[in-house]
């Protein structure tokens, strides 16, 4: 299924929270080498770690079939939807 840019957009941002989530889990918890965590730590762990795999694979999976079906290089595709997804449109919430 080929994705509009905006779509593709809102799957990396939405792939950056989770990534962002995954980052905040390991500045609380520490490294698993330095310390022993409880199982519930462990579960958040890779709960977080679970989301921001599946989404960064999706994300690179749908940005591939849309340089496909547009005949653009993956590169350029890719470019683009990091540059909107880290800032806001004018004419979105948020935006300028």
């Amino acid at each position: 299924m080929a994705h509009t840019i905006d779509e593709l957009v809102e799957l990396q941002r939405a792939a950056d929270a989770a990534q962002a989530e995954l980052q905040r889990v390991q500045k609380a918890f520490g490294k698993p080498t330095e310390g022993r965590w409880a199982a519930e730590q462990h579960t958040e762990w890779e709960t977080a770690w679970r989301a921001w795999s599946d989404l960064s694979r999706q994300v690179q999976l749908a940005v591939t079939e849309h340089a496909e079906a547009e005949g653009t290089p993956r590169s350029e595709v890719e470019a683009e939807v990091r540059r909107r997804s880290r800032h806001q449109e004018p004419d979105q919430p948020g935006g300028e």
